[in-house]
């Protein structure tokens, strides 16, 4: 009963439908079942917002058209005429991103990008594909990319390997960024609920705090989803123009 109440019981990933395939555990969990449905809420809302395309849009078509004028924006200004390529890619991580988290928000829900397994892996692909861009465009210029512009060549050996770890990292703190602030809100959240049943009619403080809290915990799904497209369109800067 304790294990139940727990700020992270939330967090657990529970079998559905339990798939075995030798030693290979691959069953369909409630992670699996809210990313179904977060692909399946993002394909309804586009599909909704387009599928009369009136020249005056209603509601549906006005947030639809907002979305996809806010990345093709955010690519433009970050990368260029030349990130006009890479739109599907970002705008489907922006989306995915910004359903994971709002679906999370739901009472009973499941956050799954609250598991760093899943930043990591989106991180991980962000940081393979740009690498792979950058690298087939620039062949082996790619690793002056490497070389501070600007610095004497006395000092190539004290930053060149700073520039490749600071490379390196960047999944991991793309990851950790998304997925800690997913953890640390939803578990803010958890403990003060805790709070409203046990102190009774004293109870409507912390119901003030979180309801409080759940607006700020939406703004910051946004905003999570706004960053990790950012740092996504940076990152893709970087692998076209180098420096």
């Amino acid at each position: 009963m304790a294990e139940a109440h727990s700020p992270l019981s939330q967090f657990e990933i529970k079998r559905l439908v339990p798939i075995q395939i030798g030693d290979l555990d691959v069953s369909f969990t409630n992670s699996s079942l809210l990313m179904a449905l977060t692909v399946i809420s993002v394909s309804a809302f586009l599909y909704l917002g387009m599928r009369r395309g009136a020249l005056v849009p209603g509601r549906w078509q006005s947030m639809a058209e907002l979305s996809y004028i806010f990345v093709a924006n955010l690519i433009r200004d970050t990368v260029g005429p030349e990130g006009r390529t890479y739109f599907p890619f970002i705008f489907t991580i922006f989306m995915f991103v910004l359903f994971g988290n709002m679906l999370g928000m739901l009472p009973y829900s499941f956050t799954f990008t609250s598991h760093i397994v899943v930043t990591f892996t989106m991180a991980l692909v962000v940081f393979l594909g740009v690498t792979v861009i950058a690298i087939i465009k620039h062949k082996l210029h790619f690793f002056t990319f490497f070389v501070p512009p600007g610095v004497h060549w006395v000092m190539w050996p004290l930053l060149i390997p700073i520039e490749i770890i600071s490379y390196l990292s960047r999944p991991i703190s793309l990851s950790v960024r998304l997925f800690a602030n997913m953890l640390a809100g939803h578990t803010l959240l958890k403990v003060f609920a805790g709070f409203i049943a046990a102190l009774g009619v004293f109870g409507v403080f912390p119901l003030a705090f979180v309801v409080a809290l759940t607006g700020l915990e939406i703004v910051i799904a946004f905003l999570q989803a706004f960053v990790f497209t950012i740092l996504t369109c940076l990152y893709l800067n970087d692998a076209l123009h180098l420096h």
